[in-house]
């Protein structure tokens, strides 16, 4: 699937000069930041040394440590963050009630980490709009996917939403995206976060919609012949 496939898929096919897109390309588009700053929320000072200086110690910028989840909604606000991590269990405030806040305001995605694994616990998050949740004891193995994984589907979601404004559209748009995404992958062997850059940058330089898109991508998956 290149560009020029795009092209006729949607009928624009000489409007624009075509080129087949490369990873070096994909990967400039959602350009990450040397640092991520990150604010982290854990009421055990031990813990939260340890978690900061792993963070540290992969690239990222502490921004801000809390030790309520008050404080980090508080630290949130003021310094924007790329990703803030809570502990569950906070005085004042818990850490989900604390990430439910912080994603209704729209200002950063959200990192659950808690000592337990319980369903209720993870469907709570999950309802929260956090984005990823690590069990601890975790390694920083665990823990940077985890981050990045966060931060990308956050990117993602919050390119879909300013496409669409109603909650159907906004869910037929991300079931075909993901659907695209995983014809990508299988195709070039990329990552989702490459799959979806793709689609993204797609989209922006052939001044498309990604819904039409992954669309395209679909159609030009179905369209060829299947092996015997």
């Amino acid at each position: 699937m290149d560009f020029e496939a795009i092209d006729s898929a949607v009928g624009l096919s000489g409007r624009r000069e075509a080129r087949a897109p490369n990873l070096a390309d994909v990967g400039t588009l959602l350009v990450v930041s040397t640092q991520r700053r990150v604010v982290i929320a854990e009421d055990e000072a031990l813990i939260r040394l340890d978690l900061k200086e792993m963070l540290e110690e992969e690239g990222y910028a502490v921004v801000g440590e809390a030790g309520d989840g008050e404080s980090a909604i508080k630290f949130a606000l003021e310094q924007r963050p790329d990703l803030v991590i809570l502990d569950v269990k906070m005085p004042i405030l818990d850490g989900i009630s604390a990430a439910e806040r912080i994603v209704s305001e729209r200002v950063a995605p959200c990192l659950i980490l808690t000592a337990f694994s319980q369903r209720d616990l993870v469907e709570r998050a999950r309802d929260a709009g956090a984005m990823a949740y690590l069990v601890k004891p975790f390694t920083k193995s665990d823990l940077v996917p985890a981050i990045e994984m966060a931060v990308s589907r956050h990117v993602e979601i919050t390119a879909l939403e300013k496409e669409v404004t109603t909650l159907g559209e906004r869910l037929e748009t991300r079931k075909l995206v993901e659907r695209a995404k995983g014809l990508l992958m299988a195709q070039h062997g990329w990552t989702e976060p490459q799959a979806f850059r793709w689609i993204q940058k797609a989209s922006m330089d052939r001044r498309l919609s990604m819904r039409q898109v992954a669309q395209a991508v679909v159609t030009d998956a179905e369209a060829e012949p299947k092996e015997s």
